[in-house]
């Protein structure tokens, strides 16, 4: 077997294909971290509007995919998982000797790793549709695959990498570094990814909803809806930042807050009689359960 040469951290250029708004995202986020110049990050669109977004922060903006790919040792696939066979297809003579990142849902390493060997990272969603996957595609075989949650657009997404196992240390530890550039970053078993996707991937919602139910008690309560709204949502994203800036038990934090007879404690027994906590367990189970069944698990 060829060795495989590592991807130069210093100079690599990195290209995105599909100029969506996570493609965005990312972007942005490399770039305001420095990760990245601007002058390292090009991508491809005939939309003005999304040419305006990107070069708006100073990335290259090409009229066609092929031209970003032969700038780029890294190339991002942010395109939707229907046309992402498609779009490999096409860019298939171009694509070898890069490294291959894919926002495409749903293909899995064993699907990917039976492929030929050229470098290859994949980025899985957490909408976890089931895609067919054909071993030509693009002829890569080291795959990384990573799933953030859509907090990246604000910098501040849960993101996980399971490393296949052709993939080499220096590309988990390349990715990794451009997803930090928009939030957290963890690794772990491939085998857990559909319970991250109940959790973090569609975590998010749940928190929405308890958000906008904080919100509507506060207006029930007598306080104005902005002010409800607001006072909510600091709340939350406070409570967040002490269990991780503390890295305390969430139960310890709670039974500060609960005092004997107090207000807290009452608020917690009405959640409590409501079935709270397990209505959130249930919800992050049977949110995998679904991601099971559509990603064939």
């Amino acid at each position: 077997m060829t060795p495989v040469t590592p991807i130069p951290a210093e100079t690599y250029k990195l290209g995105f294909i599909g100029a969506g708004k996570l493609a965005e995202s990312i972007a942005r986020g490399v770039v305001d971290s420095g990760v990245l110049p601007p002058s390292r990050i090009s991508t491809a669109h005939s939309r003005e509007g999304r040419r305006k977004e990107f070069g708006a922060f100073g990335v290259s903006v090409f009229e066609h995919n092929y031209q970003v790919v032969e700038v780029s040792e890294v190339v991002l696939f942010s395109v939707k998982p229907q046309i992402i066979k498609d779009v490999m297809l096409e860019l298939k003579p171009r694509l070898q000797n890069k490294l291959l990142v894919s926002v495409a849902a749903g293909i899995k390493l064993k699907d990917l790793q039976v492929c030929a060997s050229a470098p290859f990272i994949f980025m899985w969603m957490h909408l976890c549709e089931l895609v067919e996957v054909y071993k030509d595609w693009a002829g890569h075989s080291r795959v990384i695959r990573v799933m953030p949650n859509t907090p990246a657009a604000v910098g501040n997404a849960a993101s996980v990498i399971s490393l296949g196992g052709a993939a080499i240390e220096e590309d988990g530890k390349l990715i990794a570094k451009l997803f930090r550039a928009v939030g957290e970053v963890w690794e772990a078993d491939e085998k857990l990814f559909d319970a991250i996707t109940g959790l973090s991937g569609s975590g998010p919602a749940y928190i929405y909803l308890a958000i906008e139910a904080l919100a509507d008690g506060g207006v029930a309560a007598g306080l104005p809806r902005a002010l409800a709204l607001g006072l909510a949502s600091q709340t939350v994203l406070g409570a967040a930042s002490m269990v991780i800036n503390t890295g305390r038990h969430p139960a310890q934090l709670k039974d500060e807050v609960a005092s004997p007879g107090g207000t807290t404690i009452a608020g917690i027994h009405e959640l409590e009689k409501g079935g709270f906590r397990a209505n959130l367990m249930n919800a992050v189970v049977a949110a995998t359960e679904q991601c099971k069944k559509l990603s064939g698990s």
